[in-house]
């Protein structure tokens, strides 16, 4: 049986792996788990994770080149979530050790928190409750339906695509902007992103974080928004320039914001934004739901599983790299796994 190493500290592992999880990865090897109570660098991984075949990482911590140089025992390391960027694959290839993904499980929780912060945009909730809350008798408010409102989503990957028919089906007109897919659902309208800025009362961000879409959201974008729109961003910090959103609500050149990702640490939302009355923010929880945190900690114990069973896993990104394979079954190699991988095109991260 494979020696399994678990990066995840206590609350990660009580709310982004769960016991089921856990107990179905310990029928596949022994699992040692991090016992340090924090999210561990290069050096401490490299001697948490003696003599483990297999890492089973967390999405804070991280997979440095200098992790991989310090890990002659490693053979796969498993990411618990879509997102790999804090991993250096090119290291790891150099090392011959296996990198994998989770496929995107949270497209319905995720798709369900941006409806939600629409209404919440829309009636004012949050205001409401935080008055009421505070002592004070809240003040009746003209609100707005979304029937009838244009949803603009940037990024058409499998959130966005979960979530455009739902707009749709509360009669409201939705607009994509994503050059990499093409639209062929009848009932949206696939336009260029700035036709989409101008257009939309509500810009919900679902596209990939990567060097093309960083500080997507600039100033230029904010200037093309109307007034009345709201920003919504669950997908990652690094798609807005921070200075550039606040700029814009300071001038009221659009009417407020809401997030559940930022630039501070783990991609929570930045205090200085979240702290403001006119945003809306929630500390990255979009995809905090049993039924997405299960399917990409059950897809890891798929992934060991594929790989005491001698098979390349779905989800593996440099298999034709990750020589030491062999040793998991003392083969001269490990054969690919049948089964095809369900991950989306471009689809943000959790």
């Amino acid at each position: 049986m494979p020696r399994i190493f678990l990066t995840h500290v206590p609350d990660m592992l009580t709310n982004y792996y769960g016991a089921r999880a856990l107990a179905a990865l310990r029928e596949l090897g022994e699992v040692r788990v991090n016992e340090t109570g924090r999210v561990l660098d290069a050096a401490a991984l490299a001697e948490a994770a003696r003599g483990c075949e297999i890492i089973v990482s967390d999405r804070q911590t991280p997979g440095p080149a200098a992790f991989f140089q310090r890990a002659p025992d490693a053979v796969a390391f498993l990411r618990v979530a879509v997102d790999i960027r804090n991993i250096d694959v090119a290291a790891a290839s150099a090392a011959g050790v296996l990198v994998t993904r989770a496929t995107p499980g949270f497209a319905a929780s995720v798709a369900e928190m941006a409806l939600g912060l629409m209404v919440d945009c829309a009636r004012g909730i949050s205001d409401a409750v935080i008055a009421y809350r505070g002592g004070h008798a809240a003040e009746p408010r003209l609100g707005r339906q979304l029937q009838g409102a244009v949803m603009g989503i940037i990024g058409y990957g499998v959130i966005g695509r979960y979530l455009a028919p739902l707009g749709v089906a509360l009669g409201m007109r939705v607009l994509v902007a994503d050059p990499y897919q093409t639209v062929a659902d009848p009932a949206l309208r696939q336009v260029e992103l700035d036709t989409l800025l101008a257009e939309s009362d509500y810009v919900v961000c679902l596209a990939v974080a990567d060097a093309e879409t960083e500080n997507l959201m600039n100033a230029a974008a904010f200037a093309r928004m109307k007034p009345s729109a709201w920003f919504i961003n669950l997908s990652r910090g690094n798609l807005v320039d921070e200075d550039a959103l606040a700029a814009a609500l300071d001038e009221k050149r659009i009417a407020g914001a809401a997030m559940d990702v930022g630039r501070a640490p783990d991609q929570m939302p930045s205090l200085a934004l979240a702290s403001r009355r006119d945003v809306i923010a929630t500390p990255h929880a979009a995809g905090l739901t049993p039924e997405a945190i299960e399917h990409q900690a059950f897809d890891s114990v798929r992934q060991v599983a594929e790989l005491v069973a001698g098979r390349v896993p779905p989800g593996a990104v440099n298999a034709e790299a990750a020589t030491r394979l062999a040793r998991l079954r003392g083969q001269p190699g490990i054969r690919s796994s049948s089964r095809p991988s369900e991950q989306g095109s471009r689809a943000p991260d959790p």
